[in-house]
Order: structure tokens, then sequence, then C-alpha cells
């Protein structure tokens, strides 16, 4: 009787008999995503399967905050910031879960990698194309990156598109400045294939939004939607460094980088500098204690 009772017996309207049907696994394509783990260990070490889920799915991660930075873009672009902002929560979201990820890849011992780390060759994250095309969408670009996949023409089609396009932030400030606000023409003309640089003009603009929200609300939401975005992208970083520190110290990667000291140096880049900066302008003639 306890048995019976501790069984949930399937109601009369669920559908099992699922030939010639479109089913769970059809539409996911599950047979092909499955199958898409390929350890290269011989033999095949037990984390090796770890190491490639974790990777995976963060490429499958990055491929929708791209889907959703595209069309963030393409809602400022027409005026409709509220589309825009719904996006770039989503985005927002995508990163915690990615930033959440790293606490399972930092299972992996120093000693667990290094049985298979060897079999990699010179494979390594700084080759995903996904992040680099996030990283050019959001301001940090970098020419020399485009050489990378010369050899890859899907890839490198993708990378130039985002290489050639006006980030978010340039998107948002064209945006800004169709509202009223006076953005230096040298923003809103600049050559946007060159990495976003702090205009020290642009700060009393921003100053504006943030001393008066009541005038500019959805502005000042806005404003702080981006720092949202760029700390989570940092949170990411940090993260993504204490893993490697955690797993490999000091050595250096299997792409040919420093390791920690290169992902270190990242940390210092910034996405959208003077949303920051003017948080050093506000209130600065006043007395304020934290």
């Amino acid at each position: 009787m306890a048995d019976e009772q501790n069984e949930r017996a399937l109601e009369d309207g669920i559908v099992t008999d699922l030939k010639d049907r479109m089913t769970y696994g059809g539409y996911l394509d599950l047979d092909r995503l499955l199958g898409a783990q390929h350890p290269v260990s011989v033999p095949e070490h037990h984390d090796e399967m770890l190491f490639i889920i974790q990777h995976q799915t963060t490429e499958l991660w990055l491929k929708l905050v791209l889907r959703e930075l595209d069309t963030a873009r393409t809602r400022l672009a027409e005026d409709d910031l509220r589309s825009a902002l719904k996006h770039i929560a989503r985005i927002k979201h995508i990163q915690e879960v990615l930033t959440q990820q790293w606490s399972v890849l930092a299972t992996l011992t120093p000693t667990e990698y290094a049985e298979f780390r060897s079999d990699l060759g010179n494979s390594s994250g700084f080759q995903s194309v996904q992040y680099r095309a996030v990283e050019f969408a959001l301001g940090n670009k970098n020419e020399r990156m485009l050489g990378v996949f010369r050899d890859h023409p899907a890839n490198l089609a993708l990378l130039t598109t985002e290489f050639e396009r006006p980030t978010l932030y340039d998107e948002f400030l064209r945006y800004v400045a169709r509202q009223g606000l006076p953005v230096p023409e040298s923003i809103l003309d600049r050559d946007v294939r060159l990495p976003y640089r702090e205009t020290e003009e642009l700060v009393p603009v921003i100053r504006e939004v943030y001393e008066n929200p009541k005038e500019h609300w959805e502005l000042y939401e806005a404003c702080e939607e981006l720092v949202d975005v760029e700390d989570n992208f940092q949170f990411w970083r940090f993260r993504h460094l204490r893993t490697v520190t955690r797993t490999i110290g000091m050595k250096r990667g299997t792409g040919g980088s420093t390791g920690v000291d290169f992902l270190q140096r990242a940390l210092s880049l910034t996405f959208f500098p003077e949303l920051y900066t003017v948080r050093t302008e506000i209130g600065k003639d006043e007395r304020i204690g934290l």
C-alpha cells in the first residue's frame, strides 16, 4: 500500500504515443546536442566531461546574450527605450547564471585538471568568438582580434559585423542626444570601430541626468541598468580569474597567455566610463559619509 501511494499515476490526457509527433527531444535537437561532448583524453578522464559541458553551456548563453544585445541596440535606434531595457534586463539575468557557473568548474582540483590539460593543445577560451563579439558589442573593440579568426570565415564575419557596428553605449548616447541633451558631437560622430574612450565633456550630461532624476527618469533608470551590466561583467571576469587561480595557479594559459596576469589586466577595462566618473562628481562639494 505504501508503494502504491508513492507512485504518481499518469493522467489520461498525457500523450504517450509520440510516433510522427513533434517531441521534446526532437524540438531541442537533443540527439545532436547531447552527442556533442567529445573528450580527447586517452584514457578518458572523468572530469573532462565537466570541463566540456561548462564551456559549451557558456557558449549557449553567450549566443543568447548576443541576440539580446542585437535587439536592444535596434530598439534604442528606434527610440524604444523601454523595450531595449527589457532585453538588457534579460542580459543581466544571463550574466548571473554565467557567473554562478564558475562554482561548478571550481570543483575541478589542480590534480584532476593536470591529468588532461595537456590534451587540450592550444585550445583556449581566449579563442571564443562569441565572447569577443560580446566585448565588441559593449565597447571593448580590438581590431587585432579579427586576425585570430582569419581561417574561420563564419566566425570572422560575425566578429567583423560587431567590429563595424555601433556599440550598446553608442546607441544609448545617440538616444540621449535625441532626447535633447548635449551629447558631444565627437561621440556622436566617432569611429565606432575604435574602442570607446572616456570623453570628459560627456560627464556633465550624465551628471544632469543623475542630479535631476524626476526630469530624466527613464534615462536615469537606463544608466543604472548599464552600470548593472558592467558590474555583472566584472563579477564574471573576477570569478573567472579566481577559478583559474584556484585550478592552475600562475601557469601560462593553454592559448599562450600569461594566464592569471592576463585575466587580471582585463579587470581594469570599462565599457561605460562616464557612468562611473559621474559618481565622483555628484556631491563632490558636500560632506557625505557612508
